[in-house]
């Protein structure tokens, strides 16, 4: 068995796409959807993925701003920032990059941002409608994990998903929004941590793998079900003096390997990555219908 690509850069763009039409429409009636980031340091993963996220913002005609913080900043300074674009009209959503400096709490900072811009889904009143099946943000590697199944037609009722990674970005959501559906479209769901002694024999149980742990290629052949769905969430950075830049990019999931032995995975890069971008212009956009609906 060879496993059938996912190819995510493919469904981002047809989603970024449709987010240019909806753009065009909100321009149309005189308003331009708006989205602040926040950046702080010079973390060089943070400056990749925020300027990966202005090109996507300018491609589809959302308007952006981008703050970029010296990591001196101190924990008022940043909460006055965020105050600040809370109150800006010109802002439908905000996100600010994570992971923050040491010296800031990153609750303080998420719990800031005003819910209704929170275009990252990360606030705990958002979090808590998505646990009760009421939300109108889902985070966005989450969103796109589901919106790339859907549209890829793998049917998750009845199966079981098990979820490796227990992160507030990505295994708790996906979980948490799978859990509240009905049975007969969405799966039972299993979330393991990466240290779990009887990881193997669980993974080997799902019909639909997630896996956001963080550890390059940590899931081998052995512990995946002949036929499963791979989604793999992790980005890896592993030296490779071979290579010009001096690294490659892996993923959480032994892709070679694993490739045998699933129905369908996803690539790293290429994967889960475009899509987290692409349902974060859909949340932006989203939001700006929502606050000029309550204007």
């Amino acid at each position: 068995m060879t496993a059938r690509i996912i190819d995510g850069r493919i469904i981002a763009a047809d989603i970024r796409k449709e987010v240019a039409r909806d753009v065009a429409a909100l321009k149309a009636k005189g308003i331009m959807p708006g989205l602040a980031a926040v950046v702080v340091g010079d973390d060089p993963a943070s400056q990749t993925y925020v300027a990966n996220k202005e090109r996507a913002c300018r491609e589809v005609g959302i308007y952006t701003e981008i703050h970029r913080i010296d990591s001196s900043v101190s924990q008022d300074g940043l909460l006055d920032l965020i105050e600040s674009l809370n109150r800006a009209n010109r802002v439908h959503g905000i996100l600010v990059q994570l992971p923050l400096p040491p010296h800031i709490e990153e609750h303080a900072i998420i719990e800031c941002v005003r819910p209704d811009k929170d275009a990252d889904g990360f606030h705990p009143l958002n979090i808590g409608h998505l646990a009760i099946g009421d939300s109108q943000f889902v985070p966005a590697t989450p969103f796109g994990v589901m919106e790339m199944l859907r549209r890829e037609g793998v049917h998750l009722g009845g199966k079981h998903a098990v979820i490796v990674g227990r992160s507030n970005i990505v295994g708790k959501p996906i979980a948490t929004a799978w859990m509240q559906g009905d049975p007969q479209f969405f799966p039972r769901v299993t979330v393991c941590h990466r240290t779990d002694p009887n990881l193997a024999e669980v993974t080997k149980q799902a019909d639909i793998l997630v896996v956001a742990v963080g550890i390059p290629e940590v899931i081998t052949a052995e512990m995946v079900k002949p036929g499963a769905v791979v989604i793999d969430v992790g980005i890896n950075h592993i030296e490779d003096k071979s290579l010009k830049r001096g690294y490659k990019i892996v993923g959480d999931v032994d892709f070679d390997a694993v490739s045998e032995v699933a129905s369908a995975i996803t690539p790293v890069p290429g994967g889960v990555g475009p899509m987290t971008v692409a349902m974060l212009l859909r949340n932006t956009v989203s939001a700006a219908k929502a606050q000029i609906e309550q204007a």
